[in-house]
C-alpha cells in the first residue's frame, strides 16, 4: 500500500426535463436571491462546491444573488476568506469561524449551530432585501431559518435536502427512532416542508422518502439532480495528464475513488474487491477523507495490499486532472441509505469520459440512471466478484470502456450539466416567488 500525505431491473427514475416556460430578462432580474448555506470555497466540501457554480450560473442568467456563508472549515490550510466578495451579480458575505473542533461529530453540531443562530440574526436585519430565500441542509437543521424569515417577513423560501435527517442519523443509530429529539425534528421538518415555496431533492427515492413522511408537500417537491460542469472537467488521455504521470498511474488500469469516504458509502465491498484483484495490474486510487477513511487504511495494512493509492482532498484548480487520472470511477452508497443520499460525486465523475462502476442497493435509482446512460453499470453491495470481474473485462477491453465513457459524457451534458440544471433552478425559484 502506498500512502502520500501532500440487464438489470428497471425502476421509475424523474431525469431532468425541458423546463415548463422561458423566464424573461425581466422576470430573472426581479428575483432578489439569498442563498444560505455553511459551507462555500475555498471549502472543499461537495455542497459549498455546487452551490458556487449554482450561483455563477444564476448570476449568468440575471438573477441578482447573495450567498450567506461560514469561514472556511475544510480548505486546504486556508482558514481565512475575505469577509465580503462580488463576482459579478454574486455577492458573498462570511460570517465569522464556525469550525469548533469540526473533525468530531459534536465540534461539527455546534458550529452548525452557531452558523444557524447567525444566520437568522444577519436574515432578522436585512431579510427585507430579498424576495427569496434558498437553505440548504448544510447544516440539516439550517432550513428552520426559512421558516420563521417567512413568518417575520412573509419571504417565500426554497429548501434544497442534500440530506435527509434525522432519517440519516436514526439509520446510523446516533438517535433511536423513538427518541425525543428524533419525534422533535421530524415534527419541525413537517411544519418547514409545509411552509416552503419549494422543495428541492436529488433523487427520486428521497422525493418518495419526504411524501411519505408529509404526502401533501408532494406537489411542491422538484427532483433535481447535482450536476457537472463539462466547461471545467473535460477528458483528458491519461498519458497527457501530468497527475497521472506524477503518481505513476499510466502503467496500470486504474480504478479512481474521489470524495466523501462517508458513513453512508460502501467501503468494504470495494475492499473485497481490491483484494480479490491483488495480483493483477490494477490500481485502486483514493483521493479524499472521511469517516471509513482511516478504517480502510488500518484494513488495507494489515492485508499489506499494495495496489492501493490513497491521496487527501485537491485543489479545485486540480480536479479536472485528479478526476481524468483513471480508467474507470467508482461511486458508492451503503444499503439502507438509498434514499436518504444522493451521491454528487457522479456527475464530475460522468463528465471525465470514463466508464462508471456504482456499488448501491437493488432498489437505488442510480441503477436505472448508469443503465439509461449505457456508461457502466452498477453492483448490488457485497458483489466484489462481479465489481472484479467488470473491472477485469474494462482492462482487458479498453475499446469498451472507451465507448462507456464517451457516453458517459454525452449523458451528463445532455442530462446534468451545469446549464441544464440551473434552468430547472431558475424554473423552481420562479414559480416559488409567484
Amino acid at each position: 500500500m502506498k500512502i502520500s500525505k501532500p440487464a438489470q431491473n428497471r425502476f421509475s427514475i424523474d431525469l431532468p426535463l425541458p423546463k415548463k416556460s422561458n423566464p424573461s430578462s425581466e422576470m430573472k432580474a426581479s428575483v432578489k436571491l439569498s442563498v444560505i448555506t455553511q459551507f462555500f470555497p475555498p471549502d472543499y466540501a461537495a455542497t459549498g462546491q455546487l452551490i458556487e457554480e449554482l450561483t455563477k450560473s444564476l448570476g449568468f442568467e440575471g438573477v441578482d444573488v447573495e450567498v450567506f456563508t461560514g469561514q472556511p472549515g475544510y480548505a486546504f490550510g486556508d482558514s481565512h476568506a475575505p469577509a465580503r466578495e462580488e463576482v459579478g451579480r454574486v455577492r458573498i458575505q462570511r460570517t465569522r469561524a464556525t469550525n469548533v473542533w469540526h473533525q468530531r461529530i459534536r465540534g461539527k453540531t455546534l458550529g452548525g449551530v452557531l452558523f444557524t443562530i447567525r444566520a437568522m440574526l444577519h436574515l432578522l436585519r436585512h431579510g427585507s432585501c430579498y424576495n427569496i430565500l434558498l437553505l440548504t441542509t448544510a447544516p440539516p437543521f439550517l432550513p428552520i431559518v426559512g421558516y420563521l424569515i417567512h413568518i417575520f417577513y412573509r419571504i417565500p423560501y426554497v429548501c434544497i435536502l442534500y440530506d435527509l435527517y434525522p432519517d440519516i442519523a436514526i439509520a446510523l443509530n446516533v438517535v433511536q427512532k423513538n427518541h425525543w429529539l428524533a419525534k422533535v425534528w421530524q415534527s419541525l421538518n413537517k411544519r418547514i416542508w409545509r411552509k416552503a415555496s419549494g422543495i428541492v431533492v436529488l433523487s427520486p427515492a428521497m422525493k418518495q422518502r419526504v411524501t411519505g413522511i408529509c404526502p401533501e408537500v408532494s406537489e411542491k417537491i422538484s427532483v433535481i439532480h447535482s450536476w457537472g460542469n463539462p466547461e471545467i472537467v473535460k477528458p483528458i488521455p491519461k498519458k497527457d495528464n501530468w497527475f497521472a504521470k506524477k503518481y505513476d498511474l499510466n502503467n496500470k488500469f486504474t480504478v479512481l475513488y474521489s470524495g466523501n469516504m462517508g458513513r453512508c458509502h460502501d467501503v468494504d465491498t470495494i475492499l473485497e474487491t481490491a483484494k480479490l484483484l491483488k495480483d493483477e495490474p490494477i490500481q485502486f486510487l483514493c483521493i479524499g477523507a472521511g469517516a471509513k477513511h482511516k478504517q480502510l487504511i488500518k484494513e488495507i495494512e494489515q492485508l499489506k495490499l499494495n495496489n492501493f493509492l490513497f491521496l487527501p482532498y485537491q485543489d479545485k484548480q486540480v480536479l479536472p486532472y485528479s478526476l481524468t487520472a483513471c480508467d474507470l470511477s467508482l461511486v458508492s452508497v451503503d444499503k439502507g441509505f438509498e434514499s436518504l443520499v444522493a451521491p454528487s460525486k457522479l456527475y464530475p465523475a460522468l463528465a471525465t469520459g470514463r466508464p462508471v462502476a456504482v456499488v448501491c442497493p437493488q432498489t437505488s435509482y442510480l441503477k436505472q440512471l448508469i443503465a439509461d446512460g449505457r456508461c457502466g453499470s452498477t453492483f448490488e453491495n457485497g458483489d466484489s466478484e462481479g465489481l472484479a470481474k467488470f473491472i477485469q473485462n474494462l482492462q482487458q477491453n479498453r475499446n469498451l470502456a472507451k465507448k462507456m465513457g464517451i457516453r458517459a459524457r454525452e449523458y451528463m451534458e445532455s442530462h446534468f450539466s451545469s446549464k441544464v440544471i440551473t434552468k430547472q433552478y431558475l424554473e423552481v425559484l420562479y414559480q416559488a416567488k409567484k
